[in-house]
C-alpha cells in the first residue's frame, strides 16, 4: 500500500517539528515536505503531488484562509486546518470548514508533553481520514477526546425496551454529524422553513466552538438556532446544537419536549454522542420523530438511529457520493437502520414529507 503524502504548512519552525515527527511515526504516513508558508507551499504542492495538507491559520505574505481559498478553487484537495482553541480561532476554522477543509484539529501546545500521546493519536486518525475524504470545492453562501475506556450510550441512559405511550402528537427531528457535518449541518438546516418542527442537533465539536457554530448557524437560517440549555424548551421553528462539552438529551415534561444535558462520560469517544441523543428521543419521541444521520468518521449514531426505527421513527441517511466521509451513515446504512438513503441536497425535503405524514 502507497504511503499517505503529507504537507504540512506552519510558520512556526517548532510546530512543522512536531507535526513532522508525530505523522511520520505511523508507517501508513510519509511527511513528503514542509513549508513556512502558503508561497512556499504552493511550488511543493505543484512539485510532490500531496494527497494532504495540514494548514496554519496565521502565517505571513498570505493567511491561511486565503490560500485554503485559493487551493479549493485552483486545485481542490484534503485539507486539514491546524486551529488555535479560542474564540477568534473557532470562526478562522468554522469559516475553512465553509470553505472546504475536510477537518480540524488544535494546534499541538510544545510546552506540554503530557498528552501528546493522545493528541498524537488524534492528528493521525484525522489525516488518514482526510486522505479518503471527498473534497469539493464550495463557495460560501452567506481536541477530539480519546479515552481509555470506549463507552456505549448506557453510561449516560440506560436502554428501556417498554412501549411508552405518548400523549404528545409535538413532532421533533434529531440530527447528528462529525467529520464533514459543520457545512452539511448548514445545508440541511437552510432549507427548513421557518414553522419547520424542533431540531436537537449532536456534532463532533470542541466546547470552544460549538457556540460559534449555533451563532453561524442561526444567522443563515430560518429557523432559530441556539446553542442548547439545560432545561430549554425545544419549539417549532428553533434548532438545538448540542455544547461541545455535554451530551445532549431529549426529556419529556408532560406534553412538552425539553433540553437535558449531561457531562457524562464520552460513548464512541465523543461527548456529545449522536447515539446518546438518538436514544433518548427514541425512548421520549417515539414514532413522533424522525432521525438523519449525516456525514461522519466512525459509527457513533449508527445504533441511535437503529433505535429510533424500532421505537417507530422515520429514518434518513446521508448517501455515500455526497458525503465528505461515509463512517457513521454507512454504519446506519449496514445495521438497516436507515429507511432513506439520499444524497445531501434531497434530505430536507424528504424529511419535511415525512414528518408531516406521521
Amino acid at each position: 500500500m502507497e504511503k499517505i503524502k503529507a504537507l504540512i504548512v506552519d510558520d512556526s519552525a517548532l510546530i512543522r517539528k512536531i507535526l513532522t515527527e508525530i505523522l511520520s511515526s505511523d508507517p501508513e504516513i510519509e511527511v513528503v515536505a514542509t513549508a513556512s508558508d502558503p508561497i512556499v507551499a504552493r511550488e511543493k504542492i505543484k512539485q510532490l503531488n500531496p494527497d494532504v495538507i495540514t494548514l496554519d491559520v496565521e502565517m505571513p505574505k498570505m493567511d491561511g484562509i486565503t490560500f485554503l481559498s485559493n487551493i479549493m478553487r485552483l486545485r481542490p484537495m484534503p485539507v486539514v486546518m491546524i486551529s488555535s482553541l479560542t474564540e477568534a480561532g473557532a470562526d478562522i476554522t468554522l469559516e475553512a470548514l465553509e470553505l472546504g477543509a475536510v477537518d480540524f484539529v488544535a494546534k499541538p501546545k510544545a510546552d506540554v508533553a503530557h498528552g501528546m500521546e493522545e493528541y498524537a493519536s488524534v492528528i493521525i486518525e484525522k489525516v488518514k481520514t482526510a486522505s479518503q475524504a471527498r473534497v469539493r470545492a464550495r463557495n460560501i453562501v452567506s481536541k477530539e477526546s480519546v479515552v481509555s475506556e470506549k463507552y456505549s450510550a448506557d453510561a449516560v441512559i440506560e436502554k428501556t425496551f417498554s412501549s411508552k405511550h405518548f400523549s404528545s402528537t409535538e413532532k421533533i427531528i434529531a440530527i447528528g454529524a462529525s467529520t464533514g457535518g459543520t457545512e452539511a449541518i448548514k445545508e440541511v438546516l437552510m432549507r427548513f422553513p421557518a414553522n419547520a418542527p424542533g431540531i436537537v442537533i449532536t456534532q463532533h465539536i470542541p466546547e470552544q466552538f460549538s457556540k460559534p457554530f449555533a451563532e453561524r448557524m442561526n444567522r443563515c437560517c430560518a429557523m432559530e438556532v441556539f446553542h442548547a440549555e439545560e432545561g430549554q424548551q425545544i419549539l417549532p421553528g428553533c434548532a438545538y446544537i448540542a455544547p461541545g462539552s455535554h451530551h445532549l438529551l431529549v426529556e419529556r415534561s408532560g406534553a412538552r419536549y425539553i433540553c437535558k444535558l449531561s457531562d457524562g462520560p464520552p460513548v464512541n469517544r465523543h461527548r456529545p454522542s449522536v447515539d446518546v441523543l438518538f436514544r433518548s428521543v427514541a425512548q421520549n419521541a417515539g414514532g413522533n420523530a424522525l432521525g438523519i444521520i449525516l456525514t461522519g468518521m466512525g459509527n457513533d449514531g449508527a445504533a441511535g438511529l437503529k433505535e429510533m426505527q424500532d421505537a417507530g421513527a422515520n429514518t434518513i441517511a446521508q448517501d455515500e457520493d455526497s458525503s465528505v466521509v461515509w463512517g457513521m451513515p454507512g454504519e446506519a446504512v449496514k445495521l438497516g437502520a436507515a429507511d432513506s438513503i439520499l444524497p445531501l441536497e434531497k434530505i430536507t425535503g424528504k424529511a419535511l414529507k415525512l414528518i408531516s405524514k406521521e
